[in-house]
């Protein structure tokens, strides 16, 4: 009994005596921030941050300039129409020069020409506002093409720092230098990884916000294509009422 008792104390004190001891913890290591992970993931990071920076850049521009007020506006328009109706050309073209839109410069071009030329034909007018408005768009699609680039770029700079940290595995793998080599691989192998991570962190925003902005550019063109045809619809008219004022003067010559 006196060792049934004996027994039954010594497991009652155990779990006491535990309680007051201070329990050691292991020494774990730190775990590493992005940060520290991306500074030191080799050199092919340098020019993937300056592609990100770049990207970032070209999305804050393209917000504010790939817009509908940056190529036609609704006032812009409204003025055009009443001044080429009252054939106040020379006022058109001074109100052209203060506008900074799309439009705006296609109109200068086409009154610049008209103005300078009196005795030219409608069709030639109508070839300068083609010409001006095509060049316009074709850059509003040029612009938009460098978020392109920078989606493609970018993942192929990833899978070049990814063969860098798998060739500085191997090489770990191949030292002799006992339990190093594993650290060394290991560190390998996070280097390949955060690239490839870091080429497509940055080429796949850079992809959709091309697909955003192309859209976008597309819409605004057949608006700048609309807002052309209806200046030469008025111009138009305004050359055809000039042939009609011409002609009765003409048949009483030939009189």
């Amino acid at each position: 009994m006196k060792i049934f008792f004996l027994l039954i104390a010594a497991a009652i004190a155990t779990p006491l005596f535990a309680q007051g001891s201070t329990p050691l913890t292991p020494n774990l290591p730190h775990t590493k921030t992005v940060l520290d992970a991306l500074l030191k993931a080799g050199p092919v990071m340098v020019p993937l941050v300056l592609l990100s920076i770049f990207s970032v850049m070209l999305v804050i521009v393209y917000l504010m300039t790939i817009r509908r007020g940056a190529v036609v506006s609704s006032g812009y328009m409204a003025t055009a129409d009443a001044l080429l109706r009252k054939r106040d050309y020379l006022g058109l073209l001074a109100v052209s020069n203060r506008h900074g839109e799309a439009i705006a410069r296609v109109v200068q071009k086409m009154l610049d020409f008209t103005t300078k030329n009196p005795n030219a034909d409608f069709q030639q007018v109508r070839e300068i506002a083609e010409t001006e408005g095509t060049r316009v768009a074709a850059n509003l699609n040029n612009r938009v093409v460098y978020l392109a680039d920078i989606g493609m770029i970018a993942p192929l700079l990833g899978l070049l720092g990814t063969v860098f940290g798998i060739i500085r595995s191997f090489g770990a793998l191949g030292a002799d230098l006992g339990t190093a080599r594993y650290v060394l691989l290991s560190q390998g192998i996070s280097e390949a990884l955060v690239n490839t991570a870091a080429g497509l962190a940055i080429g796949i925003p850079a992809m959709m916000f091309y697909a955003f902005f192309r859209g976008r550019a597309q819409r605004l063109i057949s608006d700048l294509e609309s807002a052309c045809t209806h200046v030469l619809a008025l111009l138009s008219l305004q050359y055809s009422k000039q042939a009609e004022q011409r002609t009765p003067v003409l048949l009483e010559d030939e009189f």
